[in-house]
């Protein structure tokens, strides 16, 4: 009797578009690929199947996804054979729009149904789920990061009703894991080495308050504290008017990263209360000064949005000010994008993309001095430096500190070949002997 030689694998390629929280549910679809016995490759011009997991939050996050779909038809062009499935954000915001813009597509998949993407890229009718999937301890996944460090996503979705915001619409109302489900993915993390935790979602300070819980986060974090192997534990975005006297309180131990990232997003009041926000530029002043006298180390983030309807002159030079005062060691800036279905779609948008650009790179330019004087304070410090790779020139290593975010900070360049960093142990301690704009420079202390 023979046999059957076994079907040949099928090869995917994931595009990852958007944030960090799209990222864990690419992780996530590629953990269930894995285990229908898929293989993986880089390249779409190699795979059999491409998917692309995208972001629909603004106008520029849909231009992203449109520019790589349209690359995509190409390919589709000249090997029709190939199957192509787009998921998340952009689909469940707009997904009639992108079936007449993009037809050759084969599979559409929203953020309700990322644990049926085997069905979807094998052509199985998928009937997607009317809220958002919310993976927990048990689901797949595959880490696309580096050995050290991953993204622990604690909720789903969000209850504020910030007027710029489509997020409630797509992802529906704030959904917590449960704690136990959260502790148990970090300890399965710490067995493969993972020695830092960034806790993430759309707010991570509003964590629990949807399962009754007071002081969710404050909790969670002190769980997590107390699982062996777990080095650093970092939270990342979170409102003003929930920084606590617990969370600072926290900021202050060992294990957790004294890192806060809170999106202020404007402080004129007339623009705060257009945006449906609860923190003018007073009152977001007295915070940080509160913050910084409890946690007096700690690394302040924040994102400011330019050109929000009734953002004129005065209320630019406010949010200047606000910026000057505050002296944040990181900082980003966002143009104002309408979108629909928000409460700021009915507001006039007078201004020019062209003058929210101009604004944009008038705050940064002031950031960029801000960061360089804070950057030259560590010269001379030594610092536990969690290292990610090699860097892409030069040789050497790159790493980060406790003060620096994945992704969306600088990082620690390590200009030493004879560094051998070990798997399980990847926190190194490091001189910092120069400073760039946003970087710094450092040799291994022995």
């Amino acid at each position: 009797m023979t046999t059957q030689p076994p079907r040949p694998q099928k090869k995917v390629a994931l595009i990852h578009l958007g944030c960090a929280k799209n990222l864990v549910d690419s992780e996530v679809m590629l953990g269930h690929l894995r285990d229908a016995r898929y293989a993986f490759v880089r390249s779409p011009e190699h795979a059999d199947i491409i998917i692309v997991n995208t972001c629909g939050f603004i106008r520029p996050a849909r231009d992203e996804a449109d520019d790589v779909l349209e690359k995509l038809a190409r390919l589709k062009t000249r090997n029709p054979e190939k199957r192509f499935a787009v998921t998340g954000c952009y689909v469940t915001k707009e997904r009639d729009h992108l079936k007449r813009t993009f037809p050759w597509v084969d599979a559409w998949l929203g953020v309700g149904s990322f644990d049926r993407i085997v069905e979807a890229v094998e052509g199985r009718p998928v009937r997607e789920r009317g809220r958002t999937f919310l993976y927990d301890h048990r689901s797949p996944r595959i880490f696309s990061t580096p050995p050290g460090w991953a993204y622990l996503k604690v909720s789903e979705g969000c209850s504020h009703r910030c007027s710029f915001c489509s997020i409630p619409r797509i992802k529906g109302p704030y959904r917590s894991r449960s704690l136990a489900s959260i502790v148990e993915e970090a300890r399965a993390m710490a067995g493969r080495g993972i020695r830092e935790i960034d806790l993430i979602s759309h707010d991570t300070t509003f964590y629990g308050r949807d399962r009754g819980l007071r002081d969710g986060l404050v909790r969670l974090i002190r769980r997590l504290m107390r699982l062996e192997g777990i080095e650093w534990v970092r939270f990342l975005y979170g409102y003003p008017e929930e920084v606590t006297d617990g969370l600072l309180e926290v900021l202050g131990e060992p294990k957790v990263c004294p890192y806060l990232d809170i999106p202020f997003q404007h402080v004129d009041p007339g623009v705060v209360m257009k945006m449906k926000r609860g923190s003018d530029g007073e009152r977001a002043l007295k915070l940080i000064d509160k913050i910084r006298k409890r946690v007096p180390d700690i690394a302040l983030r924040t994102s400011l949005i330019v050109g929000f309807p009734g953002e004129g002159a005065k209320e630019f030079l406010a949010l200047k000010q606000f910026v000057r005062e505050a002296r944040f060691n990181h900082l980003g800036v966002f143009t104002y994008s309408q979108e629909s279905g928000t409460a700021a779609e009915a507001l006039t948008d007078p201004l020019t993309q062209e003058e929210k650009d101009r604004r944009r790179n008038e705050i940064m330019e002031m950031q960029a001095g801000i960061s360089m004087e804070r950057n030259r304070m560590s010269i001379g410090r030594t610092m536990d430096v969690l290292l990610e790779g090699p860097l892409k020139k030069g040789g050497g290593w790159a790493g980060r500190t406790r003060y620096q975010a994945p992704e969306v900070d600088g990082i620690v360049m390590i200009k030493d070949g004879e560094i051998r960093p070990n798997g399980r142990k990847p926190i190194l301690k490091v001189e910092i002997t120069a400073a760039d704009t946003y970087d710094l420079r450092g040799r291994p202390v022995p």
